[in-house]
């Protein structure tokens, strides 16, 4: 038998077959496209899930169960959205509407939760008991594992850590506070940044590398230009890992877990954002004289964190 996960991100609805060794045998994918009123987003879920049903050249029947990890507030309990910033749902009752489109049972997490259980089960946290997964994509997003479990706190709303503030009195987020780690280090963040570096430098190689339209600008554009030898996208880059650093060494001080698994699209940079964030944390973590230390690594799963840790929702 099979299960599907689905990450429903700010970007794309990902859906994915997931056998008992926990391997993805097939995948569909369609723009989340919003805002936009939640039945016509689940009505998309399901559409993606069709997709990934039929890649993997299985029956509806085969599926056992259908996992969904959304951003936000969800409460695991009600099946209740309470708050999605991101996807401007407040109280979207989830799993009641899910369940009309599917007809088979339907579990639903935060997002980060899902990518955070995913890499615990079969990716970088595998056999750690703490453990805490981060996700640079859309917003911000984390996982919090602790003694083995998942935190999800008095009502399903722990782990937001993209929402501490970094910088009082800052940006202002769309969740209303200000100064949100994720108005800083998710890659929606870099792509304001890198923009904002691209009109106050005509001449940076950035420009040539979206053919001068900056409107196409992506979370990757300033590190391939820094690559390039680009001196404006290099200071766009330092201080975007900087943000991002503020933000882990919070975590590390707040719950010391053995492994930090850094994951979502920025993730896929490895190394080139790994080893700098490794030195501001050498620099800045409070236990700087202890003999264990938390590790950062990239998240193994990749993409597929969410999509694993989602089908898993139903053990």
């Amino acid at each position: 038998m099979y299960r599907v996960g689905v990450d429903l991100g700010g970007t794309n609805i990902a859906a994915g077959v997931v056998d008992d060794k926990l391997k993805i045998i097939g995948r569909g994918k369609v723009k989340t496209n919003i805002p936009r009123p939640a039945p016509e987003i689940f009505r998309d879920i399901k559409a993606a899930v069709d997709m990934a049903i039929e890649d993997a050249k299985i029956n509806y029947d085969d599926v056992v169960s259908i996992g969904i990890g959304a951003p936000g507030s969800v409460n695991k309990a009600t099946g209740v959205i309470e708050f999605a910033n991101n996807l401007e749902f407040v109280n979207v009752p989830a799993k009641q509407l899910l369940d009309k489109l599917f007809h088979k049972p339907v579990f639903l997490d935060n997002d980060a939760n899902c990518a955070a259980l995913g890499e615990a089960v079969a990716g970088s946290g595998n056999g750690v008991k703490n453990f805490v997964a981060i996700t640079l994509g859309t917003g911000v997003g984390s996982g919090i594992i602790i003694d083995g479990k998942l935190v999800n706190g008095v009502n399903f709303a722990a782990g937001e850590m993209g929402h501490m503030v970094i910088c009082v009195n800052g940006e202002q987020c769309n969740c209303g506070r200000r100064g949100c780690w994720e108005r800083y280090a998710s890659a929606t963040a870099l792509v304001s940044q890198t923009k904002d570096a691209m009109h106050n430098n005509q001449d940076s190689i950035m420009w040539d590398l979206v053919d001068n339209n900056i409107d196409t600008v992506s979370g990757r554009t300033a590190f391939d230009a820094m690559r390039k030898g680009d001196l404006a996208a290099k200071q766009v880059v330092d201080k975007y890992i900087f943000y991002v650093a503020s933000g882990i060494i919070n975590i590390i001080n707040a719950l010391q877990p053995e492994i930090i698994c850094v994951g979502g699209g920025i993730g896929h940079e490895k190394e080139t954002i790994l080893a700098p964030l490794r030195r501001h944390v050498e620099r800045e973590r409070y236990s700087i004289y202890a003999e264990k230390q938390t590790q950062l690594v990239s998240a193994a799963l990749g993409n597929d964190a969410g999509i694993i840790g989602s089908a898993l929702l139903d053990f």
